[in-house]
């Protein structure tokens, strides 16, 4: 089992990372919330342990975002904030499970469990954001329930875009998940494909859905808008 921990108090994750780690789980520990949703958009975890307070991004709004993004990786928080309302709100944001602290390592091992057992039959086959649905089965996509004629490449890209939705992605970052490049060819094919995709998602220019992030890179829009 693969386990993302986003948790900023450094004993509390050492001691989950080693507990977890004797039943052979591979926890991967990142401390604040920005750099959590990052890894979560593009992992392949099993599971999320999330806190509540964290610097960057808190946790409610790091799995708001993901949920939105259409990741349905099962996520668990792990927090002080112990009031009933905490936990509807956990939930309500799409939590899956909800522990407090202080807690014992035996229980976080077996509420881990369950949810992957949950979820194992649950296979994420479709993401969605706004109005754009991809199928990642049927490789197919949708704006508004209308078919988009995407060429393959274009739909590698509209999901790495869409599973990063909210976030700004790079070029570099682009190369390498999309394209399986590793260094930067000197070439425009971001360019060029982003152009045609952006064409496609909006062939009368009335909505934004691709935002370019001057010297950073580029932004799925959670939330459409118009220009």
């Amino acid at each position: 089992m693969k386990v993302l921990l986003v948790e900023d108090d450094a004993e509390t994750a050492a001691y989950i990372c080693a507990g977890l780690g004797a039943h052979g789980i591979d926890v991967q520990h990142v401390a604040d919330g920005t750099r959590g949703r990052a890894l979560a958009a593009v992992g392949q975890y099993e599971a999320l342990i999330l806190d509540r307070r964290l610097p960057g991004l808190d946790g409610l709004s790091l799995l708001q975002g993901l949920r939105s993004a259409g990741v349905r990786t099962p996520a668990l928080y792990l927090t002080a904030m112990d009031g009933l309302d905490d936990r509807i709100e956990g939930l309500e944001a799409g939590g899956d499970d909800y522990l407090i602290k202080p807690f014992f390592l035996g229980e976080l091992h077996a509420r881990l469990r369950a949810l992957v057992r949950r979820s194992a039959a649950e296979v994420q086959t479709r993401l969605r954001v706004g109005d754009i649905e991809l199928d990642l089965i049927a490789r197919r996509a949708m704006r508004a329930g209308e078919e988009l004629p995407l060429l393959p490449q274009e739909l590698k890209l509209l999901e790495y875009l869409m599973r990063n939705a909210g976030s700004t992605v790079t070029r570099s970052m682009l190369l390498e998940h999309v394209w399986d490049i590793h260094f930067d060819p000197q070439t425009s094919v971001v360019e060029s494909h982003m152009s045609r995709l952006r064409a496609k998602l909006s062939p009368g220019g009335g909505r934004e859905y691709i935002r370019t992030v001057r010297g950073a890179g580029y932004v799925f829009v959670i939330q459409s808008t118009a220009r």
